[in-house]
């Protein structure tokens, strides 16, 4: 008699613990999923990008309203404070926009800082020799310019929002944004400061709204030029627009 040398059948046999659970194919938690991956992150940073992109053109054209007397300036400084009311609270709106903003400066930075140490872990070793043929000295400087513009962004709250710098005592008056605006870009060197930080605005606009594109894959050999163009015209309009306050006060064009 041959010897059994199969016991029992096929499905009496002890299974592993993959072949009894088999894993599942949709995470648990897909966002987190998605955040874990450098696609996650850069579709994080093109987001938030669109937020502050269009917050900052928004801001460059209520700054403009300077051109248009003290009047005009600070009835919309005023307006932004009561806009929302009666259903939220005086200034209620305007904290709600500095939450969604604030929440986005801190997604972006994340993203940003995470992505770098992604990008050095995949490739500890540096190259021998870098060609930065294919690259543009706006992306080079990203993480510089955005370093200064974190650092601009927190000055520019404590001067011209709060008036707790660059003031004199009693100079500064709530809600007065043209005599605010004119008593603080006096001083020259805080206009320097504020047309070099635009400056790096510029070129981080230069570099976000390509790699903007370019995340949704907006940009093919036909539109490349095309949108080129139209990141770095939307860059120098900004910093042109920005600028342009500061300028004209020194200029006395403004006073």
């Amino acid at each position: 008699m041959a010897p059994q040398l199969l016991e029992g059948t096929v499905a009496d046999r002890p299974r592993s613990e993959a072949i009894r659970k088999p894993r599942a194919v949709w995470p648990s938690n897909p966002v987190a999923a998605l955040w874990d991956t450098m696609v996650g992150k850069k579709i994080v940073m093109a987001a938030t990008g669109v937020v502050l992109v269009g917050f900052v053109i928004a801001h460059m054209l209520g700054n403009l309203k300077i051109f248009l007397g003290a009047e005009a300036i600070d009835t919309y400084a005023a307006f932004l404070r009561t806009m929302g009311e009666p259903l939220l609270p005086y200034g209620g709106m305007l904290w709600v926009v500095r939450i969604v903003l604030l929440g986005c400066v801190a997604l972006h930075i994340t993203a940003a800082v995470q992505l770098t140490r992604m990008s050095w872990a995949a490739r500890p070793h540096g190259y021998d020799t870098k060609d930065s043929i294919a690259t543009t000295y706006a992306a080079r400087t990203m993480r510089w310019s955005g370093v200064i513009l974190v650092l601009f962004v927190v000055y520019h709250l404590l001067h011209l929002t709060g008036g707790v710098v660059g003031f004199q005592a009693g100079e500064f008056r709530d809600l007065s944004v043209h005599h605010n605006v004119v008593a603080g870009f006096s001083v020259w060197y805080v206009s320097l400061f504020y047309i070099v930080a635009m400056a790096c605005l510029c070129l981080h606009l230069d570099h976000g709204v390509w790699s903007f594109v370019q995340t949704l894959g907006w940009n093919n050999a036909r539109r490349t030029s095309t949108l080129r163009t139209l990141s770095r015209l939307v860059a120098v309009a900004v910093f042109a627009g920005f600028i342009s306050v500061p300028v004209a006060v020194l200029a006395g064009w403004v006073r």
